[in-house]
This record gives structure tokens, C-alpha cells and sequence, in this order.
């Protein structure tokens, strides 16, 4: 499967419909991937239905990135905050498996070569602070009066 970068980049909302197709696609061979790998198919489903939330929800959806280029840092914002704030009931758990089929996801695409190693790397590294997104789930729950403007600061989607 040869992926090219710039058909993932999203300009306009034709762009995103297009990238969004194109997504459903990829994370279908994600899928098949992954039972290929010998991962039973709840396991599988899990993993993709993960990196479909933030591929398609965030990255694309709110974001508007390129998945192949998503930039330094967007696990994090994803996990300490939109994740956070989008979500009814935030949850750390429920946050760790949508960090692990983030991280298979993307594992996968290194695979594939559609993103290097060291972009992988990072990424990886950013799926495994799960005790950093613990205490932003936490600390968000304490927020009491104005507080949410430094919550917000301290992992801001606002920038980059």
C-alpha cells in the first residue's frame, strides 16, 4: 500500500470529505492488518474504532491536520485536553485504550513507510504518559470558579 502525504492534506471541505474517505479506507486495512497479525476481531475492532475517533473526530475533524503530518505534540493535545473536554465522562481508562489503538495505528503506517521512524517514535512516546493524562482528567474535575482558563494553558489546543 503506497500513501501519498499530500492526499491527506485538508484545504477546503471538499478536502475533508475526500480525506475523510480516504481514512475509512485506510483504517480499514488497519483493521484487516491487525487480524492478519492474529489480534481477534473485538480486539481489532477496538484498536481501529480507537484511531478512528482520533484520526477522523480530532485530527480531522476538529483539527483539520493531515494524519500523515499530524505535528509534534498532537497525542498530547488530543489525550489532555480535547479528549477531556469532549467527552461526557472522561475517563483514564477508557483514554488508555484509545491511546493504544492510536499508537497500533500508527505503528501500522510506520509499517507501511508513510511516516518515518522518529515520527512514530514521538508518537509512541506520547501514547505511554498515561500518568500525565491521569492528572489532567483529575485536575480537570477540580477545577473550581475561573480555573479552566490555566487547565486549558497548561496543554492548549489554541496553539499549534
Amino acid at each position: 500500500m503506497k500513501l501519498v502525504n499530500s492526499d491527506y492534506d485538508i484545504a477546503t471541505l471538499e478536502d475533508e470529505l475526500r480525506v475523510d474517505a480516504l481514512c475509512r479506507e485506510l483504517l480499514l486495512a488497519f483493521y484487516s492488518d491487525r487480524l492478519g497479525a492474529g489480534i481477534d476481531e473485538h480486539e481489532a475492532t477496538l484498536l481501529a474504532n480507537s484511531a478512528d475517533y482520533f484520526i477522523r473526530d480530532f485530527l480531522i475533524g476538529a483539527r483539520q491536520l493531515n494524519i500523515l503530518e499530524p505535528g509534534s505534540g498532537v497525542v498530547r493535545k488530543f489525550a489532555g485536553n480535547w479528549y477531556i473536554v469532549n467527552t461526557l465522562e472522561p475517563d483514564s481508562s477508557e483514554l488508555a485504550a484509545h491511546l493504544k489503538g492510536i499508537c497500533e495505528f500508527y505503528r501500522f503506517l510506520a509499517a507501511q513507510q508513510a511516516i518515518t521512524a522518529a515520527a512514530f517514535r514521538e508518537i509512541e512516546n506520547e501514547c505511554q504518559d498515561s500518568g500525565y493524562y491521569r492528572q489532567r482528567i483529575d485536575s480537570f474535575w477540580d477545577i473550581q470558579g475561573d480555573g479552566y482558563f490555566a487547565w486549558e494553558e497548561e496543554c492548549s489546543l489554541k496553539n499549534g
